[in-house]
């Protein structure tokens, strides 16, 4: 009797194991999450321009500074205030997955030398 039971129960195991597989293989790919220019494209812009603005036959931006000064005009025409950053970051979403121009290299940080007094110029006495 007891051999009967464990014939009986192979095959809802194999089911079961069958069904777990599909629902894993079925989970749908998670999506990296918008970037920042996504989302205030999203939030702020894509109300009045859908993607046949970026399509039509008179296009102002030409390049990626064409680009970003798009971004920058009606970022300001629409009072927004974005920072530089912002701009930036709206830039290169419309770059990415419309426009497609060659980005710049990012600048080398500039450096600072700031020439500091010497030790005895700190401890000389005051001059009459």
């Amino acid at each position: 009797m007891r051999r009967h039971s464990l014939l009986l129960l192979r095959p809802l195991a194999v089911t079961f194991l069958a069904a777990t597989a599909v629902l894993a293989l079925a989970q749908p790919e998670l999506k990296p999450p918008p970037t920042r220019g996504q989302m205030l494209y999203a939030n702020h812009c894509i109300e009045c321009h859908n993607s046949q603005v970026h399509w039509r036959a008179r296009q102002d931006a030409r390049d990626w500074a064409t680009l970003r000064a798009e971004v920058h005009r009606w970022q300001s025409a629409a009072s927004l205030g974005w920072s530089d950053a912002d701009i930036d970051e709206v830039t290169r979403h419309l770059n990415d997955t419309i426009y497609h121009f060659s980005q710049p290299r990012p600048r080398a940080e500039a450096r600072v030398t700031v020439a500091l007094p010497s030790p005895r110029s700190l401890h000389a006495a005051p001059r009459p």
